[in-house]
């Protein structure tokens, strides 16, 4: 089976939870190093392993940042990594299926189901090298994970969301050894 190696250049993972119960706040790792083996198009044998460096996160505001890597929620310090591997796939089609996996993150594993899309293959103009692309889509409850730090908000509703939508945005290379 061909193996894809992550190109940490092309590739992030992100998250999006409600804040104030009115809007989303987005957050980005570039942090990602992995593998995936799979010759295109058969979506069913896909596997995956990823690592991201949850200190690689950024939302844009750095107070924010800092808030989110302290022990009040993913608590870098301790839990530098959060880790992702695929435990089976039902494919749906060549260039779609549903991967589920075991997400480790904040110290806890548990399984999630990704919806995911691939392109390619690709020759880069750049490079010669031969490129895929894999998009992973999940929602995940962050309490479920020990992320439950919250505040009650005046009138009902609480400042940060359960339910958080987690996204992977991969490129990968194909490997020559």
């Amino acid at each position: 089976m061909a193996k894809w190696v992550i190109d940490p250049d092309h590739s992030v993972a992100k998250f999006s939870v409600r804040h104030f119960m009115i809007a989303n706040v987005v957050g980005l790792f570039g942090g990602i190093s992995g593998t995936i083996s799979f010759d295109p198009p058969d979506t069913g044998h896909l596997s995956a392993e990823a690592e991201i460096e949850v200190r690689s996160l950024t939302t844009g505001h750095k107070a924010r940042d800092e808030h989110l890597l302290s022990p009040d929620y993913f608590d870098a310090e301790k839990y530098p990594k959060m880790i992702f591997r695929t435990t089976g796939v039902d494919p749906e089609r060549p260039t779609r299926c549903k991967a589920t996996a075991d997400l480790t993150l904040h110290g806890t594993t548990r399984p999630v189901t990704l919806e995911v899309e691939i392109f390619g293959p690709v020759k880069s103009p750049f490079s010669g090298k031969v490129c895929m692309g894999f998009c992973g889509t999940a929602k995940i409850n962050r309490e479920d994970f020990g992320m439950t730090m919250n505040y009650a908000m005046e009138g009902g509703g609480v400042v940060v969301g359960k339910e958080v939508e987690i996204t992977f945005d991969l490129e990968a290379d194909l490997a020559t050894d």
